[in-house]
């Protein structure tokens, strides 16, 4: 990862897999305005804020403006408490993205960030692979259920990512994509970290877990109790 240190901005990127950094203001590359100039806008979705579907050379990519949500989101939108450049949110889900890539999870590969403070406040932007002809495990079971290997999948790559010493504080079927070659993936790691010792190991499993069994009733998807087992075999190894 290359860094850019300005007086109020900090921007990561990898050089390798952005190699169309504008000339003079690479900052450029966190406004969808840039890549609609460059006729590179392939798609968005709503959620907090619009996320823009960008095309690179060879991958495509997803970039997001860092919101916040609920009652407190309504009245500061997008700004978070400044300490330091590498406790912003962005820094961290790069840093972790990294780091689990290089566990060997399947996750997006990182792409950029970017901070911006502004007195005692920052701004960010994250800018990370978006994972080609994948649906999120809703989508998918709402459709059908799926096999006991792609169970034990999940299982196994919650494993790594534990063993790797990352605690994903939203694990949820939301956050766990099946592309069409049937592999797992876990995405969304905004807000999450590394942490110590094995005692919440067992909470991020019990969430999970939590998260079939509300979607059941949300969305009916096709899942059963007795499909937390394979899951569980894949996790124990």
């Amino acid at each position: 990862m290359e860094t850019i240190n300005t007086k109020n901005q900090t921007i990561w990127y990898d050089s390798e897999l952005l190699a169309q950094v504008p000339e003079g203001d690479i900052a450029q590359i966190f406004e969808a305005e840039y890549w609609q100039q460059q006729d590179a806008i392939s798609g968005s979705a709503q959620g907090r804020g619009t996320t823009w579907f960008i095309q690179l050379d060879g991958m495509q990519v997803a970039l997001r403006h860092y919101r916040r949500g609920g009652l407190f989101g309504k009245l500061v939108e997008d700004q978070y408490r400044f300490s330091d450049w590498e406790s912003t949110r962005c820094a961290m889900e790069l840093n972790v993205l990294k780091a689990l890539a290089n566990a060997g999870v399947n996750v997006p590969k990182p792409v950029a960030a970017r901070a911006i403070k502004s007195g005692l406040l920052y701004r960010a932007d994250l800018m990370s692979e978006r994972i080609p002809n994948a649906k999120d495990l809703v989508d998918v079971l709402v459709n059908g259920p799926i096999d006991a290997d792609v169970y034990r999948q999940i299982g196994q790559e919650v494993r790594k990512m534990h063993d790797a010493g990352v605690n994903h504080t939203d694990l949820n079927i939301h956050n766990i994509l099946l592309d069409d070659s049937q592999r797992v993936w876990i995405i969304d790691f905004d807000k999450c970290g590394h942490q110590a010792g094995d005692d919440w190991k067992e909470g991020n499993l019990n969430r999970l877990k939590r998260s079939f069994l509300k979607e059941v009733n949300k969305r009916q998807i096709q899942w059963q109790e007795p499909d937390w087992e394979p899951l569980l075999q894949g996790y124990q190894g």
